[in-house]
């Protein structure tokens, strides 16, 4: 057998191969698996299609997979919603023959459907050996349900196929032929393993090299962190595979809070240019840097440009995100003059410092984010036209928290497991029964400061239950730790009542020996009732500190102390 030579794998370090099948085709893996036990780590999945995506993408945040074997449409399906690879096990054309020559033993006439693509040379085989074959294609079960019961009325008796087809074909009173042999799924645990290996060797021979790039120019996240089981974030993740396949630029749009830069991130990750090569992941923020300095650190300046210039000249962001991606974090805020150099950029594809006059080829994948309607500055003058469409090839919008209500509930309850582990903490054995009680208070909620809000409440959450371990979790006790919820709540939620009986809150105070955290009993403020300049002042000029208490990004909270005067 091809794979009898042991591959060059450390013997503790294994890969690990998911199969995944709901046909008979999962009984043909389990066989094939007992082959592979000291070349891998090899475990069935016996789910379909958005189950399995759903199963898959669940476990790989916490756990390790470096290739999945699927096949036929259940492949293909996952193939585009996996960050993990996805190798198609395909049948070949002895495979064809010798199903053919079994359904031939049960009748003359003989069916095969094949997903989505027929087989151009059966024709001619079939008319040479003289076999009556009907050829059919189906991209859906309910099409191959269909495509079955059209056969079965043109008096077909067998019908040769994947798993789904031979298992319905037997639904439908017919004889299955089951198209696949031992050789074909051999042929694809090695290829998985083969693919396995080359990721090992390309990931030894980096870290060799001493090339892993510092933190700051490293996406640390990806597809698996974009969390919700929604239709619209079905269609997030779907489109981040695809949008990945290409080097065209990204605009993404949505509301502070909805993770920009989260799918930026795994955007990048997803690239098949940057997948296992640490390639620069650099970051900036348009509208947090002033206009002068941001002209500097996105193109760099040679030594003496200005006063202060650094000695020897400087490289810019431009540079530190060569043949990586640049991440243009509140495109809109970026002032005129500096759009008019970012064009050139993009259609010169090299960037000139300030002070310098030689240009310096590039090779960057630019993505960009905005909270405004940039179409709307475009009409305004306060936004470059050219620039927008140059900008936005791809497109991408990003659903508030509060249209996607189903996610708050397991968004929460994960966010706030999380923020538990930090503290050293376990949740309570019935914390998922206490999130789903706590729905009607967080789903009344309009969220207006998205998933980075509702994060750091449950950070908040956990540093009062970490501090009284036997505190249920209750609406009341949420509203207590969190009373910004409340007209929310009262307004959407007539059931509940006016006022809740008061819940005795720990916060952290002097620790003690029995509590890490203290327990004195402070009333907890309302941030709607303050200004952000009372709340900057109440935490001693502490933007990052304020920010995180009134739950939107530094990049909010300087531009609401903006709004009040403040700078």
């Amino acid at each position: 057998m091809r794979h009898s030579t042991p591959l060059p794998f450390d013997a503790n370090d294994k890969p690990v191969i998911w199969t995944v099948s709901v046909s008979r085709l999962s009984d043909l893996f389990r066989d094939i698996t007992l082959e592979y036990d000291d070349l891998a780590t090899i475990e069935p999945i016996k789910l379909g299609f958005d189950e399995a995506a759903r199963h898959i993408r669940e476990r790989m945040a916490t756990e390790r997979c470096d290739a999945v074997i699927a096949a036929g449409s259940n492949a293909a399906y996952l193939k585009g919603r996996l960050s993990v690879p996805v190798v198609i096990a395909r049948f070949s054309g002895f495979d064809v023959m010798q199903a053919l020559a079994r359904a031939r033993r049960v009748s003359d006439r003989i069916g095969i459907i094949t997903y989505q693509e027929k087989l151009p040379e059966l024709a001619e085989f079939a008319s040479t050996f003289g076999f009556d074959v009907a050829q059919r294609t189906y991209a859906t079960e309910e099409d191959a349900r269909a495509q079955i019961n059209d056969l079965k009325a043109a008096g077909i008796k067998a019908i040769v196929g994947a798993g789904l087809i031979t298992d319905l074909a037997e639904e439908a009173g017919l004889t299955g032929v089951f198209v696949y042999s031992a050789t074909s799924i051999r042929d694809a645990f090695d290829n998985a393993l083969e693919m396995a290996r080359l990721t090992q060797l390309e990931s030894n021979r980096h870290r060799a090299r001493g090339t892993v790039e510092k933190d700051t120019l490293r996406a640390k996240h990806g597809i698996n962190d974009l969390r919700g089981e929604s239709l619209a974030m079905e269609g997030i993740r779907q489109s981040v595979v695809l949008y990945a396949k290409s080097a065209a630029t990204v605009l993404i749009q949505g509301e502070t809070g909805c993770g920009k830069e989260l799918v930026a991130q795994a955007i990048h990750r997803e690239s098949p240019r940057t997948l296992g090569q640490n390639r620069p992941f650099v970051a900036v923020n348009c509208g947090a840097i002033a206009e002068s300095l941001l002209e500097s650190e996105l193109f760099g300046h040679e030594e003496g440009a200005f006063t202060g210039a650094r000695r020897g000249g400087h490289a810019g962001l431009f540079e530190a995100a060569n043949r990586g991606t640049l991440f243009l974090d509140e495109i809109g805020e970026m002032p005129l003059t500096l759009q008019t150099r970012l064009l050139r950029v993009l259609e010169e594809r090299e960037v000139v410092r300030v002070g310098g006059t030689r240009p310096i080829p590039i090779n960057v994948r630019i993505i960009s984010a905005t909270h405004c309607d940039l179409e709307q500055r475009v009409r305004e003058g306060r936004f470059r036209a050219d620039l927008f469409y140059r900008l936005a090839v791809l497109r991408l919008t990003l659903p508030p928290l509060r249209q996607r209500p189903d996610d708050i509930v397991p968004l929460a309850e994960w966010s706030l497991k999380n923020a538990l582990a930090s503290l050293g903490a376990r949740p309570h054995p019935n914390l998922h029964a206490e999130m789903r009680a706590c729905a009607p208070v967080l789903q009344a909620y309009d969220w207006p400061g998205n998933v980075r809000e509702l994060r750091n409440l449950t950070e908040r959450l956990a540093l009062f239950l970490a501090a009284e371990p036997l505190q249920a979790l209750t609406p009341a006790f949420a509203l207590s730790v969190a009373p910004e919820l409340m007209h929310s709540v009262r307004s959407a939620t007539p059931r509940l009542p006016d006022s809740l009986p008061p819940v005795p809150l720990p916060v952290p105070a002097t620790p003690t020996a029995s509590s890490p955290y203290g327990n004195s009993h402070l009333p907890v403020p309302h941030p709607a009732s303050e200004s952000v300049s009372a709340v900057l002042a109440r935490f001693g000029g502490r933007r990052d500190a304020a920010a995180d208490y009134l739950g939107i990004s530094r990049t909010t909270l300087w531009r609401k102390l903006r709004a009040e005067g403040q700078s």
